[in-house]
């Protein structure tokens, strides 16, 4: 174990013995760093606090601080972090609250470029790019593969499903579909992520069955229960449709169209 000697750290931390604690960081009660996670300087790990292997957390992050809800009373809380994510400088990821279900979840391989924040009881998946200054409000979920651009903002309690794509500077109020590429203020669909798929190797099937779909939800006129129809039976030759049906099944707020 690599500790700083300007370090402050509870005597209730657990620290995995082959993590690195920079100069300035302060580690409080309740957190626990796993295998191979390395903190720059000046890292705040408030409490209550779960993090996995592999992480990397650069300095002036905010990791497990108190949530801005002013309903907010002082409850136990907590910060469930996975494994292999890149958190760069002045990211600030808040606990949850029990209103919800009193976590804030990130997955893993994810990169959080500079100052983004994930408010209280965010699920985030695994794979995804948040870009510089992104917002991500409370009770947000974010699948797999999504890529956010910078200065982006989400409203909470939206839904942004796996492999969709953000733009930069966009609002986004209602959920986003899963493969769709979205951006505006207020944010409006744009068609497939079909360059994200071809770097993903997906077959030309795959994609020419992904753009019926999308023309089935977003361009016939028809209503979400009438697509959702249309889309079921086209999910024995492709089951990524599938994603598109849990898509819309699922939102609450209606999608980004």
């Amino acid at each position: 174990m690599t500790i700083h000697t300007t370090a402050i750290i509870s005597d209730n931390a657990h620290i995995d013995p082959t993590a690195k604690i920079g100069a300035y960081c302060i580690i409080g009660d309740d957190v626990s760093i796993g295998a191979g996670c390395v903190l720059m300087s000046h890292v705040v790990i408030r409490k209550n606090t779960k993090i996995g292997q592999n992480n990397k957390i650069y300095q002036f992050a905010s990791i497990g601080e108190d949530c801005q809800d002013l309903k907010y009373a002082g409850e136990e809380t907590w910060l469930e972090i996975g494994d292999n994510n890149l958190i760069r400088e002045a990211c600030s990821f808040h606990r949850g609250t029990v209103q919800d279900g009193g976590v804030t979840k990130i997955g893993s391989h994810n990169l959080f470029m500079v100052n983004t924040h994930i408010a209280h009881d965010c699920v985030v998946g695994n794979h995804n790019i948040l870009a510089n200054n992104v917002g991500v409000a409370g009770h947000v979920r974010i699948g797999d593969y999504v890529v956010i651009g910078g200065n982006a903002g989400i409203h909470q309690f939206c839904h942004v499903a796996h492999y969709a794509m953000i733009a930069a500077a966009s609002l986004i109020i209602k959920d986003v579909m899963t493969f769709t590429i979205v951006s505006g203020n207020p944010a409006k669909v744009h068609g497939l992520n079909i360059e994200g798929m071809r770097r993903k190797s997906w077959s030309s099937h795959t994609i020419s069955q992904l753009r019926q779909a999308y023309q089935w939800v977003f361009r016939s006129g028809l209503t979400t229960d009438q697509a959702i129809a249309k889309l079921k039976p086209m999910v024995a030759d492709e089951p990524k449709i599938q994603l598109m049906i849990d898509s819309l099944t699922n939102s609450r707020r209606g999608i980004v169209r």
